[in-house]
């Protein structure tokens, strides 16, 4: 009686068995897919507390210093900058022209150089005048050597703060023009209500 119930018991288990390893069975093309997705989300090149110096005819232009700094590869490839950045510019001598930070920085390059970079959130950019413009979004343009916006700004010089929408500079912000002014205060106005 005990054989009768193993030797029914072995075959149902054995087919037990089959099924599962069966249904476990993957298609490589779907694990292809899968894998070659998820591989398009990661970097090529990965650093932390990374700093850069941009050079050009043996003079250093800017220094771009992130806690994390990504590469990304394909059809456009691109630079990410996720946690933040800060970008100090110099002038021809090697003096601190202008300071810009973010929260955030995104970078495109055409294969040979750097196209346009886009800074987001909490952009402020600072000029060796004094003069700060807060923003959301900015974009610098290599070609063209200029940095612009559409979104809202607020510049505050020594004697005034203006706000808008729109905002075209040269990359140092020397020379700027709002597009859409909204306001403008004196600032020495403002001293002497108080």
């Amino acid at each position: 009686m005990n054989f009768v119930k193993n030797s029914f018991l072995i075959p149902v288990i054995s087919i037990c068995f089959i099924s599962l390893i069966s249904s476990c069975e993957n298609n490589i093309a779907t694990v292809n897919t899968i894998t070659a997705e998820s591989e398009k989300n990661l970097p090529i090149e990965s650093g932390k507390n990374v700093e850069i110096f941009y050079s050009d005819s043996a003079q250093v232009r800017f220094k771009l210093t992130a806690p994390v700094f990504n590469t990304y590869a394909g059809k456009k490839s691109y630079r990410e900058l996720p946690k933040g950045m800060l970008v100090v510019f110099y002038d021809e001598h090697g003096k601190e022209e202008t300071k810009l930070t973010s929260d955030y920085g995104i970078g495109f390059d055409n294969g040979t150089s750097m196209e346009h970079m886009e800074a987001k959130r909490n952009v402020v950019v600072t000029n060796k005048k004094g003069e700060r413009l807060n923003t959301e979004h900015l974009i610098w343009n290599a070609a063209t050597k200029k940095i612009y916006t559409d979104a809202f700004v607020k510049i505050t010089t020594k004697d005034e703060i203006i706000w808008g929408d729109g905002m075209i500079a040269d990359q140092d912000f020397s020379n700027y023009e709002i597009k859409n002014v909204k306001g403008e205060v004196s600032i020495k106005d403002e001293e002497k209500k108080k």
